[in-house]
């Protein structure tokens, strides 16, 4: 059986490494990005470029969004050159950003609208895995819908869990996103009172990254904090910010105070306001570092 057209929108961190992906799998692909230069750069590999998100969207059976927030996914799907203007009926749309589950809910029901089946199914991983297929999608909606893509979605996945109905995925995506973040200014500050205190670092690295503290993201910190190795960013400082203020939003809807989510935003706040928004989060040590 032929392979069923896909359109993808947004080329940025994560969604170029998808593309690539599905390209590598053999997918008739159509991009649209913002920015032409990104997707023309994939049109050597065998993407179609589209002008808008609704001439993307055309013909596709599988319709997926990969962009910055909320008011980039709205972008991406509404309005005359929207992808859900072209979207075909039966088709299946596919919400990767991360966005809130207010607004996953309410895309779902405009694709319903128009004869379409929706997924919201944000990933866990940055821009290695990305472009390695290691993503783990979390997915909400129908598991019937999910049973039909997939295929589709496996090239660029290690993993894909169903987690429930519509908007499970996207509130998943949140808390995942919550606990990062949180892991990442801890051991922020932690590193800074080693260095600033005298701490053998190399003994002191050696304690927090094995020991009962070492998850992967402390790790992953530890290498990118002691090279300072801020660019090319896995994942934007000021998107965190986003997610974090999007996931304390939906812990109010639910009576959960997350404490530690406004406290940690102001960690990544405070490395926004000395100018690194653009670069990977783990750059929130430098000034705890300059303190």
């Amino acid at each position: 059986m032929s392979q069923p057209p896909v359109a993808l929108l947004g080329l940025g961190i994560m969604g170029a490494g998808m593309a690539g992906r599905l390209l590598g799998a053999g997918y008739p692909l159509t991009v649209f990005n913002r920015s032409r230069a990104r997707a023309d750069a994939l049109a050597s590999k065998g993407a179609r470029v589209a002008a808008t998100p609704r001439e993307a969207a055309a013909g596709a059976t599988i319709v997926i969004s990969m962009v910055a927030d909320d008011d980039a996914s709205r972008a991406m799907w509404t309005g005359e050159d929207g992808a859900l203007a072209a979207a075909g009926k039966g088709s299946v749309l596919i919400e990767s950003s991360t966005v809130t589950v207010g607004w996953a809910r309410e895309l779902a029901g405009m694709a319903a609208s128009r004869g379409c089946e929706f997924l919201d199914a944000p990933v866990a991983g940055t821009r290695p895995h990305a472009a390695a297929g290691e993503l783990l999608f979390m997915v909400g909606g129908e598991a019937a819908t999910l049973e039909r893509v997939r295929a589709v979605l496996a090239p660029m996945a290690r993993a894909i869990v169903h987690v429930g109905p519509t908007g499970s995925g996207a509130r998943l995506k949140l808390i995942n996103n919550f606990m990062a973040a949180v892991q990442a200014a801890s051991f922020a500050e932690a590193l800074a009172l080693v260095e600033k205190s005298g701490l053998n670092p190399d003994a002191a690295l050696d304690v927090l990254t094995n020991g009962a503290p070492g998850s992967p993201m402390v790790k992953t910190m530890a290498q990118r904090m002691t090279e300072r190795t801020y660019e090319p960013p896995n994942f934007a400082l000021r998107l965190m910010i986003k997610d974090l203020r999007y996931a304390i939003g939906e812990a109010g809807e639910y009576g959960v105070p997350f404490d530690t989510a406004r406290a940690t935003l102001g960690v990544f706040e405070r490395a926004l306001a000395a100018g690194h928004g653009d670069v990977d989060f783990a750059a929130i040590v430098e000034p705890l570092r300059a303190s």
